[in-house]
């Protein structure tokens, strides 16, 4: 990994871990999250998976205004590192996934299912 790459990673872990913190009170269900990156091609590579405890927490997520609360919420942390993807594809580069679909899955090992990704 490149200097740059490095000083980038920092700041992205920082910024998403202020975004973990906030959803982890704002939405019921709401676990963790990571990112996956390739530096050659950041930001378009860039990907940020939500995880939720369960289907069903997800499915209630998905119902309510939460995606794009948390959509606004990655996308204005984000612009404040200087890092631009237009809003209309924000949502392109969130996915969202569910300790329960990775413990059945993947017998909880989140190395391969998001290797997978």
């Amino acid at each position: 990994m490149r200097k740059t790459d490095k000083k980038i990673d920092n700041q992205l872990r920082e910024v998403l871990t202020e975004v973990c913190e906030t959803a982890l009170k704002k939405f019921s269900g709401f676990q963790w999250l990571t990112h996956l990156v390739s530096y050659s091609n950041f930001p378009q590579s860039l990907t940020i998976v939500c995880i939720f405890d369960t289907n069903e927490s997800l499915d209630q997520f998905k119902a309510t205004n939460g995606r794009n609360e948390l959509t606004t919420l990655i996308q204005n942390k984000l612009l404040g590192l200087g890092v631009r993807i237009p809003v209309k594809n924000m949502s392109n580069h969130i996915d969202y996934d569910t300790e329960e679909d990775c413990d059945n899955k993947h017998s909880g090992n989140w190395a391969i299912r998001l290797g997978s990704k």
